[in-house]
């Protein structure tokens, strides 16, 4: 198993922890945020395949913000691919 924490940018949350199994993201952690919302996240993408993920909730918005918690996620699981050689 695999640990990655991504240090989010422009959104309420300021940490995303999460763990690949392969391919397969377990364990999201979000620090900070709205916390129901990202608990909710992270019970929806438990044991998604990380190519998967990446394709929901890339480009995803908060507000008038161009990136939102879901999108870093996206970006979290896509550069903790990137340092296993997974391809997303």
């Amino acid at each position: 198993m695999f640990h990655y924490e991504y240090k989010t940018e422009n959104v309420c949350s300021q940490l995303i922890k999460l763990d690949l199994d392969g391919d397969t993201v377990h364990n999201v952690i979000f620090i900070g945020g709205c916390n129901g919302n990202l608990k909710a996240i992270s019970k929806l993408v438990e044991g998604m395949k990380a190519d998967q993920l990446v394709k929901l909730l890339s480009g995803n918005t908060c507000g008038g913000k161009p990136t939102s918690c879901a999108d870093q996620l996206a970006i979290a699981v896509r550069q903790a691919c990137a340092a296993q050689n997974i391809k997303v």
